[in-house]
């Protein structure tokens, strides 16, 4: 990282959602490591206890359910009443509901989206109303390659996470006016205890690299399984100016799996 890069994001106020883990919680380091002050949300907030003694000053934790729009609410006031109004948000958190669609109870279907899904309306419901008083702010939404690719026994998760992608398109469109920037990132398979959960019931890092034709998935071209770094340099690269001109772009970051569609 170079001196630019230390401070890109300095006393900025950074939302981020799912911070306890995977994905959210590189994302929430990574802005931190920039200077960033982080309201970091999480329904358990315990594997943030170290990072918030390295950066006491910086962040801040917050015990949160975000498919609770009351509890999203308080959680955003509490984290801006410390650090100021809401510079950047970033939607992170998310469950894998696996099961065939004729298999799956209607219950698990529920959570699915309303973590997923709803999750993401909430945080940006509240936090866009305060980037539209100050006409400014990025925001970067979690999504998935399964969004777009059909995947055998994800069709849970495969429809929360397209609703979370079009939701974010819409979103961009109507905050553009404003120059408030909506972007996507979505990843394939990353190296997380969500991925790993996957793993331990029966498949492997090497399966997945490989493919499955009997599953009607291609494998990863670079032979790989995605870092959460590698997900968080993406989304810190449309959070930023660098990306002052990007917004409604689904970044897909999957090592080639879904042949770039």
């Amino acid at each position: 990282m170079n001196a630019a890069e230390s401070n890109e994001f300095f006393q900025q106020c950074a939302i981020v959602s799912g911070a306890g883990r995977g994905i959210g919680a590189a994302i929430a380091r990574q802005l931190l490591e920039r200077g960033a002050h982080v309201v970091a949300l999480d329904l358990d907030i315990a594997p943030l206890r170290a990072l918030h003694g390295r950066y006491p000053q910086q962040l801040h934790a917050i015990q949160a359910d975000v498919s609770d729009f009351d509890a999203v609410a308080a959680a955003i006031a509490e984290g801006t009443g410390k650090f100021g109004p809401a510079d950047k948000l970033v939607c992170a958190a998310g469950i894998l509901q696996m099961g065939a669609a004729t298999e799956l109870e209607p219950a698990q279907w529920a959570r699915a989206f309303a973590v997923n899904a709803t999750g993401v309306f909430n945080l940006c419901h509240v936090v866009a109303k305060q980037m539209l008083e100050r006409r400014k702010g990025a925001i970067v939404n979690i999504s998935s390659n399964a969004a777009t690719t059909p995947r055998m026994n994800m069709g849970a998760y495969a429809a929360s996470k397209a609703a979370v992608t079009q939701f974010s398109r819409c979103l961009g469109l109507e905050l553009a006016h404003a120059g408030i920037r909506v972007n996507i990132v979505s990843p394939g398979s990353t190296d997380t205890p969500m991925q790993q959960a996957m793993w331990a019931a029966g498949s492997s890092a090497q399966t997945v690299i490989n493919g499955s034709a009997g599953h009607y998935r291609l494998g990863i071209p670079l032979k790989k399984i995605a870092t959460p770094d590698e997900i968080a340099d993406a989304a810190l690269f449309l959070l930023s100016d660098r990306a002052s001109h990007i917004t409604l772009h689904d970044l897909r970051v999957d090592g080639g799996a879904t042949l770039d569609q």
